[in-house]
């Protein structure tokens, strides 16, 4: 039974889950361990959740916890493994690392008498609206793979998929919040071309963003049919999505996401 975590890398998406578990209350700060080499991040994470534990170095995350997450970049998972082998027998080890397979975690951990499972998560999980995809090819137990995947349900939507899908979730999930915020970033900057205030600029572009994402949730419309109820004929959308279309808007969108799926994949071999 999964009581403690342990948490090795807190930048940005290590980070992210840490705020966003202890804020939904699926754990206490008490409960976590952590480790990263940059003094600056443990620090930002000591102050903002009270409590939490700091380790020394990765082995004693390892020790000190039934899970541990591992949160580094991918290049450095395996280096990370290698320290914390002696730490895992009858542990739980959970990677959040783009292009790490299923394949690639069991190789990793021949022999070490831990169990794993592979988990795609984006950012927004800090404000509680992630999007995580969980592998249904994993040696967890029911009961611990239940308790991981109540993590990333504390902290948004999860969708637990087979491992071949994966190189698309990364795609449209795992790296979209960048995709958005350039998209976000580039509306402001017409809006205060425009003569808008950036503050509220970007208030409002933001807010959009988030309304029209809530629509296509909540309403079951195809986000086509959404799209037309805001064009009228002759209107001031149709022409800005006239533009959008002569540029190429929506290809460039497939494009890249065929970029990152491609990335990911080179990543896995």
């Amino acid at each position: 039974m999964i009581r403690t975590i342990g948490m090795i890398g807190v930048g940005n998406m290590g980070s992210a889950i840490l705020r966003g578990i202890v804020d939904a209350g699926y754990v206490k700060a008490s409960q976590l361990t952590v480790f990263d080499v940059s003094k600056r991040k443990l620090r930002e994470i000591r102050e903002d959740l009270p409590g939490i534990l700091e380790a020394r170095d990765c082995l004693e995350v390892a020790e000190n916890s039934d899970l541990i997450i591992l949160a580094v970049k991918p290049l450095y998972i395996q280096e990370v493994i290698d320290e914390i082998k002696p730490g895992l027998r009858g542990k739980s080890v959970l990677s959040i690392a783009a292009g790490w397979t299923v394949d690639m975690l069991e190789k990793a951990l021949k022999d070490t008498g831990a169990a794993w499972l592979r988990v795609m998560p984006n950012t927004p999980a800090l404000v509680g609206e992630g999007m995580t995809a969980i592998c249904d090819d994993t040696t967890f137990s029911q009961e611990d793979f239940d308790f991981a995947k109540g993590i990333f349900d504390a902290v948004g939507k999860t969708r637990v998929l087979p491992e071949r899908l994966f190189d698309g979730v990364i795609a449209i999930s795992g790296s979209s919040p960048a995709y958005v915020y350039m998209m976000i970033e580039a509306m402001a900057d017409a809006g205060v071309r425009e003569g808008l205030p950036r503050t509220y600029a970007y208030e409002m572009a933001a807010q959009s963003v988030l309304g029209s994402a809530l629509m296509v949730l909540s309403s079951g419309t195809h986000p086509a049919a959404l799209k037309d109820a805001v064009c009228s004929p002759g209107g001031t959308t149709i022409e800005a999505v006239a533009e959008l279309e002569k540029n190429g808007f929506r290809n460039a969108i497939l494009e890249a996401m065929a970029a990152c799926a491609k990335k990911s994949r080179e990543m896995s071999r």
